[in-house]
């Protein structure tokens, strides 16, 4: 039986493909076009606007959306949009034109889409986070991401000539309308959403099934493989215990797994409404919004950035005129005695709470070699995520020291490696003489190429962490906002921040090249601490004292930290 789903939100799917007989003469005019290479964010924005995911949305917003959208959550037509889709580019980028075509092209130069730029605007990056992220501490991953963002936006009507190739498992990746046509011939009037960037543990499996029984529906199962939180598991990994789940343990006529080319904002209440209006405009009209649904943890001082059920309370505000019912995620528990799962309020005495954090059984079990319990997943599941996480102390990590020059960041790291080695990590070392020999060819002393410097150190050292090994940086690295972004890159649970927190008179006396006194005389600009200033840690993982203690007592309580999160064995 076929059934007629919920409309697309707007009422009609956008779809911005170009039709197959204009495809050929447009491939050939756009490469006569100045090119655009986007991020891999815009990438994902780019996909899902010419599919339709974004419906009513049908290009980057102009002006007057993006404004409307930070202020009302509506777009100029009226409908309901909690949050800004923008192209952003730097001032004076080749090509960048109003009244002009250009052509879009991922980060491998493989051609998308024309564009016709209608508007360039300038954005603020302030009003953004206070008013889409509701903060602007830079421990939230977007908002340190956006100071890397150009300072203007472009927005006109795109012609979409070919989606993005994936290789990976292409036969779950549907479009908006192939996922409507699947769940059309299963037959049931309701479809229940499940938005997820975990692997499903038992809990999930337990409450998705209950939430589609009781409203007779099927389970879209739709995973976000595009950008999710930092740190996250890959997606490979999550997509094969998907695969395993519903091979397994759901009724075939009862479950569609889809993947979702998603750029995740991590942006809390305003994105469990996106994370609904995307879902109705795949055919869904439930969604399950869990607690702290798409939060980005806590800010800097260690507080929650958004209340545990902020996120509950919008979509259910909204959730009549966008037409997605909301289903809250209870908290479950397994009862051992019993073996089953219970509704709570209150975790009983002795019973296995199934809401348990993935972070707390990654620690308890996968990063100490062991098989993760049956009460919280699958087998199947178990033995995928443990290929995949061996233990913490086969696992890459980075040591990232800051502090004012002087500080005494590379007399520590310096002690330290000889230690490392002794415990059996052997460590790159990412200190002055590599960086300036092999990173920072062809940057000057501006504080843009110094921040840029820092962020190639940022990005080679995540690339060394996540495939298993261990890098030691030791760089000024003075804005909190770059040193946030490179704990996003490297994963926040691998990145360990170490203030070297030595007054800035004790620096100065230190200055055996007279660096400091060549700053206060007006010779050398820029120079942090004197005239550009050093934002300190709020929250590091350690901080040392230099002046009372010695390098080697700082080295051996780096090394006492690494052997209490498990990164080293012994003590």
């Amino acid at each position: 039986m076929t059934v007629q789903l919920i409309e697309p939100y707007g009422g009609k799917l956008v779809d911005l493909m170009v039709p197959a007989e204009e495809l050929e003469t447009m491939k050939e005019q756009a490469t006569r076009l100045p090119s655009l290479q986007i991020s891999e964010r815009a990438l994902c924005d780019l996909q899902l606007l010419a599919t339709g995911a974004f419906s009513p949305l049908d290009q980057f917003m102009g002006q007057a959306d993006y404004q409307k959208v930070l202020d009302e959550m509506r777009l100029t037509s009226g409908h309901i949009f909690p949050l800004p889709i923008t192209l952003p580019v730097a001032p004076g980028t080749e090509g960048v034109e109003v009244g002009k075509d250009i052509a879009l092209r991922d980060s491998k130069n493989n051609l998308l889409a024309v564009m016709t730029i209608e508007e360039a605007y300038e954005w603020d990056m302030a009003e953004v986070a206070e008013k889409a992220f509701g903060t602007q501490d830079p421990r939230h991953p977007l908002v340190a991401e956006m100071h890397r963002w150009g300072k203007l936006n472009i927005s006109g009507p795109i012609r979409m000539l070919q989606l993005p190739s994936y290789y990976d498992f292409q036969e779950l990746r549907h479009t908006p309308a192939q996922v409507r046509e699947t769940l059309a011939e299963i037959g049931r009037e309701n479809v229940v959403a499940f938005q997820t960037r975990n692997p499903l543990h038992r809990v999930h499996e337990e409450l998705t099934k209950r939430a589609a029984s009781s409203v007779d529906g099927v389970l879209l199962l739709h995973p976000v493989v595009g950008m999710t939180k930092p740190g996250d598991v890959d997606h490979f990994t999550r997509v094969r215990t998907y695969k395993a789940l519903t091979e397994n343990y759901y009724d075939s006529d009862q479950v569609v797994l889809s993947l979702l080319p998603l750029a995740m904002r991590m942006a809390g209440p305003r994105e469990a409404l996106w994370h609904a209006l995307i879902r109705r405009n795949h055919g869904a009209n439930h969604i399950i919004i869990g607690r702290d649904h798409a939060g980005p943890g806590n800010d800097s001082k260690g507080n929650p950035i958004y209340g545990p059920y902020d996120a509950q309370e919008l979509v259910s505000k909204y959730s009549e005129e966008l037409g997605v019912k909301m289903i809250p995620f209870k908290m479950l528990v397994y009862l051992p005695e019993e073996e089953r799962y219970a509704e709570i309020d209150k975790v009983p005495e002795g019973a296995k709470t199934a809401s348990i954090s993935g972070t707390q059984v990654r620690e308890d079990y996968l990063y100490k070699g062991n098989l993760l319990p049956e009460w919280f997943t699958r087998p199947e599941v178990a033995e995928v995520l443990s290929e995949s996480h061996p233990p913490r102390f086969k696992q890459g990590f980075c040591l990232w020291f800051t502090g004012l020059s002087g500080s005494g960041k590379s007399t520590t790291a310096s002690v330290l490696i000889p230690l490392l080695l002794e415990h059996g990590r052997d460590a790159t070392v990412l200190d002055g003489d590599v960086v300036r020999t092999h990173l920072s060819k062809g940057l000057g002393f501006s504080k843009d190429d110094r921040d840029t410097n820092i962020r190639r150190i940022g990005f080679v050292a995540g690339e060394i962490v996540r495939h298993g090994g261990a890098v030691v940086c030791a760089a000024i690295s003075p804005y909190r906002a770059t040193r946030n972004d490179i704990r996003n890159m490297t994963g926040k649970e691998r990145y360990i921040e170490i203030f070297v927190d030595t007054p800035l008179e004790v620096c100065e006396d230190r200055d055996i090249k007279g660096l400091y006194a060549m700053a206060r005389r007006g010779e050398i600009k820029g120079f942090t601490g004197i005239d550009d200033p050093y934002e300190a840690p709020q929250n590091p993982e350690i901080r040392l004292d230099t002046v009372n203690n010695t390098p080697e007592e700082n080295a051996h309580a780096i090394l006492n930290y690494l052997a209490e999160q498990g990164f080293i064995r012994g003590k």
